[in-house]
């Protein structure tokens, strides 16, 4: 295969931080080369060096087809290079033709030709084998149907090159296999394609070769044929994956929660306990009920019929502030949006929750720096100080933020909803020390994860739902794939 993109030696330094140091990359036409590593491994810097949005220090070099050239975001859209990011980037009240001609409409006398930008817009379509018609509005999608159409919009001007960062981050396994097989369709048309995810089963189904950085350096690249998984973290985390998955077992104590015959939000007729010092896992398919019925245990959504007890007495929770003052707390699986202020900083997130509970409404920002400040050192949030916007953290620590806005609430019982979604195999292993230690302090924890390995090796028992429903309750050795997935998928229709 041809090279399209070499990088040599390249560097990038920001005021007190080396992001990359002498990195030397490069991609082929018609492959996909993976780009592996932990959260503040370099990946994003790497990829707005490429995109053009950040300069390179001095001495290093970009080739493009073999000529040394100078990337800013206008040229590097004119040699074809695409950089689609993991938040979507359209408009949702436009359509699809609109969504992937915006700021390169087809004209003729100042006119838009409509006609011609639909046909090659369901050309694009087509050609990524999706059957989406070009004339759906942006809103009605879904988040896997709005990626295909930024991918078309990507192939469809002049692409020599596709970025693709976290594509996949939230979809539920169908959408992903439609991303996957429509990168395949990309690599058999010679456009190569650098692909950044944190999923490793996509890496070794779609990569023909993988990078990892660490620390903003390169560690090693590997062919993806004959390539160990083992070796590949290892890589990443510069620790023996041995290491990973492996928690303390604590002695269950009394039942802090139980949950009698609940219905609503879509789940029906759901009775289990949780008992302190103890993980009880929800695990199932996409769309199965496990986060809906958790958002009826919280009180943001309205309970059918049914009981719930916490240490035993009954409670109402009719919104989510009535649960956070029976101690609950509930770390959603979208920190951005539901579980953090972006714009505010360490301190004002820490301190939101608990304004429930002391009904203190009033900012008092010396105090919540102080307490801050506490959590920084308590989960090791990599940050400057407690006065750190929270949108200018990794992944990894955004979510220890959001703990820390829990720990100050002082809760009890704790709704982990796919508590390592989008961290780095690094930040998943603190996550999970902070999790036992919870365990050792007498507290609770539900937690729902769609990943596999996190569900096997943190819970103590496992309720596996289908359809709304309870399929089966697995403990101990019980507790593997396989009698996970038949309680899952068991008859279940593709």
């Amino acid at each position: 295969m041809d090279e399209i993109l070499r990088l040599s030696r390249i560097s990038k330094t920001f005021p007190g931080v080396r992001a990359l140091e002498d990195i030397s990359f490069d991609v082929r036409r018609g492959e996909v080369h993976c780009l592996c590593g932990e959260n503040g491994a370099g990946k994003s810097t790497l990829i707005k060096v490429l995109s053009g949005a950040h300069q390179p220090d001095e001495g290093g070099e970009i080739l493009f087809d073999g000529k040394p050239v100078s990337l800013t975001p206008r040229s590097a859209l004119q040699l074809g290079i695409h950089t689609i990011y993991q938040e979507h980037i359209v408009f949702n009240d436009l359509s699809i033709t609109e969504n992937i001609f915006t700021g390169a409409e087809i004209t003729r006398w100042g006119l838009q030709q409509r006609q011609q930008m639909r046909k090659e817009a369901e050309k694009v379509l087509r050609y990524l084998k999706s059957d989406l018609s070009p004339d759906l509005k942006m809103r009605d999608l879904t988040s896997g149907q709005q990626k295909v159409v930024e991918i078309a919009k990507a192939v469809l001007f002049n692409s020599n090159l596709v970025i693709l960062d976290e594509p996949t981050a939230s979809f539920s396994s169908r959408e992903i296999d439609t991303v996957l097989e429509i990168v395949r369709t990309v690599r058999e048309n010679g456009i190569g394609v650098i692909y950044i995810s944190h999923h490793l089963d996509e890496v070794f189904e779609i990569g023909d070769r993988a990078t990892v950085l660490r620390d903003g350096r390169k560690v090693s690249v590997h062919p993806i044929s004959g390539l160990a998984r083992s070796t590949l973290i290892k890589d990443m985390v510069g620790r023996d994956p041995s290491t990973f998955y492996e928690r303390e077992r604590i002695r269950p104590g009394e039942v802090a929660l139980s949950v009698r015959n609940v219905t609503g939000n879509g789940v029906k007729d759901v009775s289990f306990d949780l008992r302190r010092g103890e993980i009880l896992g929800f695990a199932g398919m996409v769309g199965s009920g496990r986060s809906e019925l958790m958002e009826v245990l919280f009180g943001s959504a309205p309970i059918v019929h049914g009981d719930i007890l916490i240490n035993g007495k009954k409670v109402h929770h009719s919104s989510p502030k009535a649960a956070i003052r029976n101690k609950m707390c509930f770390i959603t699986e979208d920190r951005q949006n539901t579980g953090l202020f972006l714009q505010k900083t360490i301190a004002e997130n820490v301190a939101v929750a608990n304004m429930v509970n002391t009904r203190n409404f009033i900012a008092r920002p010396g105090e919540d720096e102080a307490v801050g400040e506490k959590y920084i050192r308590q989960l090791n949030i990599k940050a400057p100080d407690a006065r750190t916007r929270a949108v200018n953290l990794s992944g990894g620590n955004q979510q220890k933020v959001v703990l820390g806005k829990w720990f100050n609430t002082g809760g009890e019982i704790f709704i982990f909803d796919e508590p390592s979604h989008g961290v780095d195999v690094g930040s998943k292993q603190e996550i999970y020390k902070v999790m036992v230690e919870l365990l050792k302090e007498g507290k609770a924890i539900l937690m729902v994860s769609s990943d596999m390995p996190e569900v096997i090796s943190m819970s103590d028992r496992v309720i596996v739902f289908k359809k709304g429903e309870i399929a089966g309750e697995l403990t101990g050795e019980e507790i593997t794939e396989e009698n996970i997935l038949t309680l899952s998928i068991g008859d279940q229709e593709e």
